[in-house]
């Protein structure tokens, strides 16, 4: 049997309630003695290596994360690491960066409903997580939920109370777990060894435009942050009734990293379309996340300005795809 670590950092799935809410108290080993039957297909060891609610989760934090995956790496075939759902898919990209091209599968999971609680979902996202852990087709990092299967660049919470939380978006869903079965529509093999970074710049925001919005806002973060994801509107630009193109001018002079997106689920951007696209596009040292989650561009930019500060060596590696998070 396949030996798997089982890495506990806190979520819904870990809490009991309090007069105060739901607090995570429970321990991976606590999780896991839920679930028995997962013995019955492969052996697990546990560790604890958080215990929070997911809402406090920082980029330190999937630091600290991949740090005990890559210190377990040899000793494991496969890791399953139970998380809260509220900022599970920053975690997956996070992680989506910090380790690639890994050959062992590397499963993030969690639950709507507290296993300790009637009706909970966890004993079956963490049953799907192992199957899926065990199946020798599973690389990478994954999302396991309600019996899918999402690559960790591609997933979205979407929902806040129904069990099918998290869709996969702008690409397939890669498998399905159905009657105990992994059913496999994109298989992820990698082609390159692991690797694993372990540097971060988490001064990265997101600024999600509105209409109307002040000048002064973009202003504002950009003073403060040393890169930022914008989501504009549709296919992406920025609005001409106030300074914003001359305050992403001054910002890329001062080596900030500019990324533009749409604040649109589905499809992405696409600059060029629209004036109000193409003058900053073709004009300043912007990048375009394209079809690309937010999530994804977040984490992919704190991985990028962790590595260069250099516009031409950030803009290579932000459009070299890591694990399908984009589709050029």
């Amino acid at each position: 049997m396949k030996k798997i670590l089982l890495i506990g950092t806190g979520g819904t799935i870990a809490s009991r309630p309090t007069c105060d809410g739901l607090v995570p108290a429970l321990t991976s080993t606590d999780i896991l003695n839920n679930v028995p039957e997962i013995y019955k297909f492969c052996t697990v060891d546990c560790i604890q290596v958080l215990n929070m609610d997911s809402t406090n989760i920082r980029p330190s934090d999937w630091i600290t994360i991949a740090n005990c995956i890559k210190d377990n790496y040899i000793k494991y075939d496969a890791f399953v690491v139970t998380h809260g759902t509220d900022t599970m898919a920053y975690t997956a990209a996070g992680l989506s960066y910090l380790i690639q091209d890994s050959m062992k599968p590397i499963v993030l999971t969690g639950a709507q409903i507290p296993i300790s609680e009637e009706n909970s979902d966890a004993g079956r996202n963490l049953i799907d997580s192992f199957l899926c852990a065990v199946n020798d087709k599973s690389h990478g990092i994954l999302i396991v939920f309600s019996g899918s299967v999402i690559v960790g660049t591609r997933a979205r919470k979407n929902y806040t109370q129904q069990f099918a939380a998290f869709k996969s978006m702008n690409y397939p869903e890669v498998a399905k777990v159905q009657s105990g079965k992994v059913v496999w529509y994109i298989p992820q093999v990698p082609t390159k060894p692991v690797k694993f970074y372990d540097e971060l710049d988490a001064n990265v925001g997101l600024l999600k435009l509105v209409p109307g919005m002040d000048e002064h806002v973009l202003r504002f973060i950009l003073d403060h942050y040393d890169g930022i994801i914008v989501e504009s509107f549709g296919v992406g630009g920025l609005p001409e009734y106030s300074d914003f193109y001359d305050i992403i001018a001054e910002a890329v002079k001062k080596g900030k990293l500019i990324v533009m997106t749409t604040q649109v689920a589905y499809d992405g951007s696409h600059m060029e379309v629209y004036q109000v696209g193409h003058k900053i596009k073709s004009q300043l040292k912007v990048l375009e996340a394209y079809d690309m989650t937010s999530e994804a561009a977040v984490a992919k930019t704190m991985w990028i300005l962790g590595q260069t500060k250099e516009f031409e060596e950030a803009k290579a590696l932000f459009y070299s795809p890591v694990a399908n998070d984009l589709m050029l």
